[in-house]
């Protein structure tokens, strides 16, 4: 049997949605880099929009 077990993978949390995510096979090279944990919350952090989970606005 190989392979590592994912609860043995290095984590991160993405600043933009506050959930953790895991190391992948294809940032392997840029892990140190890796700040969001898909392309949308790096989309939604270039816009400025911040948090995304749990944002709610009162009037």
């Amino acid at each position: 049997m190989k392979g590592v077990k994912k609860a043995d993978l290095p984590a991160k949390t993405c600043p933009v949605c506050n959930r953790p995510f895991t190391w992948r096979k294809k940032w392997e090279r840029v892990w140190d880099e890796v700040k969001y944990c898909s392309d949308r919350c790096r989309g939604d952090a270039r816009k400025g929009k911040g948090k995304r989970e749990g944002d709610v606005t009162r009037s």
